[in-house]
């Protein structure tokens, strides 16, 4: 008789699902509002979106109906500008959560462990074990930095192989010193800087440079929030040579779209009008930040990337959600031990923010 349980692998029967952000008109009809009525801050994402000249690369592009090219002979070299690394050394994916799970994939045998520094992005711990692995959490301490003996510890004795960080962080929005990640890199496993919000801590920030130095360091980025492309996932790695060869035989041939590549290319040279809209964003972040903290029951934490993780205090932050939600107000709230007490907060354009605090202020009366 067949029974489909024997086909699952027990690893993925036990896995808890990733749990998205959902789109605009699935929100829209599950809380019965016009689309126009949702104050979008909980994803991100960048209020500004594509530039001009990708969405006009977009629109003039005429073979939707050939493969993209599976070599991303364009854009490696414009990103090799953009960021100094050679081309042959940089590998693209679907959104930085391809990359992610390809470099899961290369390295890992089932039972294989891996270095996760929670709270921090979700898909690190979701991707290790979908690809068989072991997550060995090293929670962050108190102020979110990093707990460097007790990660040097689980290294000793799991015997990891990957260590995932954020810089800055999701959800925390905290920077990693250098010095911090010297220390890492000389850990016997490949360390992975994420830098999906890279560009909104300013000039200069970055590991990028790093890489040509430790053959140990990948850098990830992504299109998705500085480009306002997260629609058409784009993403980019920085690899030493040994990692991106083995990277380059497993991935899917056509990872990245005909539209994603040609808006990409266009968003990098277009750079001056997005980095005017990153700044646009920092400066907003700077000014809700304060906004927040006047509110009684929010204690908003330092930021450098475009978002603001805020503590709830003398309420449920899951009912302060729930509450701001039915008003069409979204923000992001985290079901885990250590955010339970927590909201956070993407700033968007100073309309939104200023609807944000309207609903916020309303509820403190």
């Amino acid at each position: 008789m067949f029974t489909a349980a024997r086909l699952i692998r027990p690893a993925i029967a036990e896995l808890e699902p990733y749990t998205p952000i959902l789109p605009l008109a699935v929100l829209a009809a599950r809380l019965g509002l016009p689309i126009e009525r949702l104050v979008k801050m909980d994803a991100n994402e960048n209020p500004y979106g594509p530039a001009p000249k990708a969405l006009a690369a977009i629109a003039n592009e005429a073979y939707y109906h050939i493969y993209p090219d599976p070599g991303h002979t364009r854009l490696r070299p414009a990103l090799a500008e953009y960021t100094s690394h050679p081309a042959e050394q940089i590998v693209c994916g679907a959104g930085a959560d391809e990359l992610i799970d390809l470099i899961l994939r290369l390295c890992l045998a089932p039972g294989d462990a891996v270095i996760d520094c929670p709270p921090t992005f979700g898909m690190y711990s979701f991707d290790t074990g979908v690809c068989g692995g072991r997550v060995v959490a090293v929670p962050r301490r108190a102020d979110f930095s990093l707990d460097l003996p007790a990660i040097e510890q689980a290294v000793a004795t799991s015997g990891a192989k990957v260590l995932f960080l954020t810089s800055p962080n999701n959800p925390t929005g905290n920077l990693m010193p250098p010095e911090e990640l010297a220390r890492l890199l000389r850990l016997p496993l490949l360390v992975v800087v994420d830098e999906a919000y890279i560009e909104f801590a300013g000039i200069g920030q970055g590991f990028a440079p790093w890489v040509s130095r430790h053959e140990n360091l990948a850098v990830l980025r992504t299109f998705s929030k500085w480009a306002g492309l997260a629609g058409l996932r784009v993403g980019y790695g920085l690899f030493p040579p040994w990692l991106a060869e083995q990277l380059w035989k497993i991935k899917q041939p056509y990872n990245v779209s005909v539209a994603g590549q040609e808006a990409a290319i266009a968003s990098l040279e277009d750079r001056a009008y997005l980095l005017a809209n990153v700044a646009r964003i920092v400066a907003e972040r700077e000014r809700l930040r304060p906004r927040l903290a006047e509110l009684p029951y929010l204690r908003p934490v330092p930021s450098a990337a475009n978002f603001i993780l805020c503590r709830v205090v003398e309420r449920s932050a899951r009912e302060l959600k729930q509450t701001l939600e039915r008003q069409g107000v979204l923000v992001r709230y985290y079901s885990s031990a250590l955010l339970r007490d927590y909201i956070r907060v993407s700033p968007g354009t100073p309309q939104q923010s200023e609807a944000l605090l309207a609903a916020l202020h309303a509820l403190a009366a």
